[in-house]
């Protein structure tokens, strides 16, 4: 299954708009905070028909993507 570009920027708009507000000042070393953003990433994939064979990984992306950034100092961007 291929995904469109457009799905695709609209996935990726949604994810960071979710991880941005769900994010919490410690988020990165409590384990709830880091369950829950997984099942609203989980979900946001589902909603837009994302292979699940490739859905653990990409969440896992996301989410360690998420986390550079704010360790980099860059958490504005979230």
């Amino acid at each position: 299954m291929v995904i469109a570009d457009e799905a695709l920027k609209r996935i990726a708009r949604e994810l960071v708009e979710t991880v941005r507000k769900n994010t919490k000042i410690d988020w990165t070393i409590r384990e709830d905070v880091r369950a829950g953003l997984r099942v609203m990433v989980k979900r946001i994939l589902r909603q837009y028909g994302y292979p699940p064979d490739k859905e653990a990984r990409a969440t896992e992306t996301v989410l360690k993507q998420a986390e550079t950034l704010c360790w980099n100092g860059l958490d504005q961007a979230f």
